[in-house]
C-alpha cells in the first residue's frame, strides 16, 4: 500500500487525507466541508463565507 497524500482544504484549512474529499482544478476541498456546502441554504450568512473561499480556485497564485 502507498503513502495517503494530504492536502488543505480551502475552505475549513485543515489537512486531510486526499480520499476524505474532492478536489477542483488544483484546490482541496473536505468532505466534511463538502457535505456542509451543499446543505447551506442560500439565505445563510455562511453561504457567502463558502461562496468567497471557492473563488479562490479561480484566482491565479502569483498574480
Amino acid at each position: 500500500m502507498g503513502e495517503q497524500r494530504h492536502l488543505d482544504c480551502i475552505i475549513c484549512g485543515k489537512t486531510k487525507e486526499a480520499d476524505q474529499g474532492i478536489v477542483i482544478v488544483s484546490e482541496f476541498i473536505c468532505g466534511d466541508c463538502e457535505a456542509e456546502m451543499v446543505e447551506t441554504d442560500v439565505r445563510d450568512a455562511k453561504y457567502s463565507y463558502f461562496i468567497h473561499q471557492m473563488k479562490q480556485i479561480f484566482i491565479e497564485k502569483n498574480a
